[in-house]
């Protein structure tokens, strides 16, 4: 998948899972700041992107994730080093 294609699906996926507004998510966009999610809500997102990628996001990085596009960036990671 082209990072492009993991962005639409991630914000697809928050839209869907958080009920936010496609057109309003960004690559900037803060899961914190910006979408109110909190840490609950955090780690669902991660439990649900290693239900549909089959990976688990290794700590150190999901603490890291903090936009949308830290997300696709960590997604992009670890499709590659499965490549």
């Amino acid at each position: 998948m082209s990072r492009v294609q993991l962005q639409t699906w991630v914000v697809e996926l928050l839209a869907e899972m958080f009920e936010l507004d496609q057109a309003s998510l960004t690559a900037e966009s803060n899961l914190y700041a910006d979408l109110d999610i909190d840490s609950i809500d955090a780690v669902d997102l991660a439990v649900k992107l290693k239900q549909l990628t089959g990976k688990r996001l290794a700590p150190e990085v999901f603490k890291n994730i903090r936009t949308i596009g830290d997300v696709v960036d960590a997604l992009a990671g670890m499709t590659e080093q499965a490549a």
